[in-house]
């Protein structure tokens, strides 16, 4: 190889990293033109060691691994055949490797950047992106959030009660708008994995969303995507290597693709029956042509997306990750990414995206599951059966056998097979369903609903603006259940975020939903206790969560408990206080939280059509 004349060195990833990890060995992938002709790698830096270098495919990557066991933070020499570059090792956080994660004592509260708020020094247009306007009139076009816009509401989070927020994803989707109205204002083809998209916001503004949500109480979900990346990512045009992408034959560009395109058939992942081009074509089919597939089997990638993951965390201060399309990727490399991830931080958690509506499959997903073949480190799924369950019984009456609530209890019946219930997601609606009020105003099914998602035994996520009632279908387009939130744009007649701004119906919404968050934050029973379902009767569904307090010099031990009653018909029903004596005992009243009033259990209880009870006694 020829050393180039005039080396030029366009970037290279991670762009800064950190002394003290508990893997020691760094990637550096040095991009410039002709980069690979280098053929002398070193460091000036006490304790850092070049381990290997590689050279793939292209001619424009290079791959660069360090040893860092014995190095301390401070500037970093890069040697390259003649050229001197300087490379920062930064100091972590004290007890970064112990910082707490969300679990099923938190909710958490999933928005759309762009079609949440937008802050007050927004530019409609940012300089050097690909050609785009913001329509809001357009659904599939970008509106103008942005990560101030959602800043400036910090308040109205910790009013409603939520505890964590979950935004789609931020980082750099730079491409061009469609000849159709179509762009990739969600988030999902990204462009640049180290950098917030400029319409959003840059990335000092994510950080400081971040320190801000952290000072009121907030911790913040990033949403990654490993799957794919978007099809003008660089890589697309030079990929570093010919396996980079699935179903690459050859260097791929865009000019002439390999492309095919998933089955969606996730199912065929746990089959045992599956056939072998079955299983091909659900993970190594690209998500959509948009879209391609990376190949997380090739190691230089999967080093570099875990990196990835490491650099957000330690940069940023996230307190999780939500990790798009999961099942689409090849299990075991994503697997090896999860368990890195809980040797650095043990007590981080990730949500996976786990897209079929059984319980069996879910839960062959999550760590240390029974039904898992190989254990995919994998702490939390998202709990598609839930959602699907709720989304038949709210156009059903509760009868005696399998209809409406019965099958919420069905569902419930197969937690056996998880290893952690309590570290399952669940959701009523999200920016891939229908609005779960879609195009109606159902608000005492949506009450139960609700009533259910935040006090059975999960980690709940809401859906933005659900609070206000904010409803839709995906016809014609995903865009319609992405709609703006309102007031969070100049020029919106109605402004949610305030009181004043919102209808009676809405602030009857609010004022019901924040009651029960407030309630349910700092609740040892929701977070910790057991749960007892009963078979719904002549229409009417329970739930006990119980939990025993510790006996102390001065007082007994007591079980405190919370009970969820629902009434799945359209007519009155009767709660029989005798059939669930086994919970119940010989307590003659108990609060309903969502009231604040006393309901009397020493007679049967009246139910009103649709009613929703949450009670709250100790024994």
């Amino acid at each position: 190889m020829s050393i180039p004349s005039a080396l030029h060195i366009q970037r290279i990833d991670p762009p800064c990293w950190y002394a003290g990890m508990a893997n020691p060995r760094l990637q550096l992938l040095v991009c410039g033109p002709n980069v690979a002709a280098i053929s002398g790698v070193a460091t000036r830096y006490p304790g850092a060691v070049v381990e290997q270098v590689v050279r793939l495919d292209s001619p424009n990557y290079l791959f660069v691994y360090l040893d860092l066991s014995d190095a301390s933070p401070g500037v970093m020499i890069l040697l390259l055949d003649d050229r001197e570059l300087r490379y920062t090792l930064h100091p972590r956080q004290p007890h970064s490797a112990e910082r707490q994660s969300f679990d099923c004592s938190d909710v958490l509260y999933l928005l759309m950047p762009d079609r949440f708020a937008q802050g007050l020094h927004h530019q409609s247009q940012v300089p050097h992106m690909q050609p785009y306007r913001e329509d809001r009139t357009k659904p599939d076009l970008r509106h103008g959030g942005d990560l101030e816009g959602i800043r400036l509401h910090l308040d109205y989070f910790t009013d409603l009660g939520v505890t964590t927020l979950w935004l789609t994803p931020v980082l750099e989707n730079n491409a061009p708008d469609t000849a159709d109205h179509f762009a990739t204002y969600h988030g999902y083809a990204i462009t640049d994995f180290y950098r917030v998209d400029p319409r959003l916001g840059t990335n000092d503004d994510y950080l400081r969303l971040v320190d801000e949500a952290h000072s009121r109480g907030l911790k913040v979900v990033m949403d990654m995507v490993f799957n794919h990346c978007g099809i003008d990512h660089p890589w697309v045009k030079d990929s570093p290597a010919k396996d980079w992408f699935n179903g690459q034959a050859g260097h791929l560009s865009v000019d002439h693709l390999a492309f095919m395109q998933t089955n969606y058939r996730l199912t065929s992942t746990v089959d045992p029956y599956a056939s072998a081009v079955d299983r091909r074509e659900t993970v190594e089919g690209w998500f959509v042509p948009t879209m391609p597939g990376l190949n997380q089997r090739n190691p230089h990638l999967m080093r570099y997306l875990i990196q990835n993951c490491i650099w957000w965390i330690e940069t940023a201060g996230i307190d999780g990750l939500r990790m798009d399309t999961y099942p689409y990727t090849f299990a075991e490399p994503m697997a090896q990414c999860m368990e890195e991830l809980q040797r650095e931080y043990p007590y981080f958690n990730t949500v996976g995206e786990t897209w079929v509506n059984e319980p069996a499959f879910t839960a062959a997903w999550q760590a240390g599951g029974r039904l898992t073949q190989h254990d995919t480190h994998l702490k939390t799924v998202m709990d598609f059966s839930f959602f699907e369950k709720l989304c038949q019984a709210k156009q059903e009456e509760t009868d005696n056998w399998g209809e409406g609530l019965n099958r919420i209890y069905n569902s419930f019946v197969y937690d056996f097979l998880y290893a952690d219930p309590s570290s399952v997601l669940a959701f009523i609606d999200n920016h891939d369903t229908y609005r779960f009020l879609g195009d109606g105003q159902d608000v005492p099914m949506l009450q139960q609903a609700l009533a259910l998602l935040l006090t059975v035994r999960r980690i709940p996520q809401l859906y933005y603006g659900t609070e206000v009632l904010m409803n839709g279908t995906k016809s014609p387009t995903d865009g319609s259940v992405r709609q703006d939130f309102p007031g969070g744009f100049p020029g919106d007649t109605h402004d949610c975020f305030t009181r004043r701004g919102r209808s009676l119906a809405q602030n009857r919404m609010y004022a019901w939903l924040r009651r029960l968050l407030h309630w349910r934050q700092h609740n040892d029973v929701i977070a910790r206790g057991s749960q007892t379902q009963f078979i719904p009767h002549h229409g009417v569904y329970v739930i006990a969560r119980r939990l025993t307090t510790a006996a102390t010099a001065a007082q007994s031990s007591k079980v405190c408990t919370v009970l969820t009653v629902l009434n799945g018909t359209s007519a009155p029903a009767i709660m029989s206080v005798a059939r669930y004596a086994e919970v119940i005992g010989n307590v003659k009243k108990a609060k309903n939280i969502l009231t604040g009033r006393y309901v009397d259990l020493s007679a049967d209880v009246p139910l009103k059509p649709r009613q929703t009870l949450v009670l709250e006694f100790s024994l």
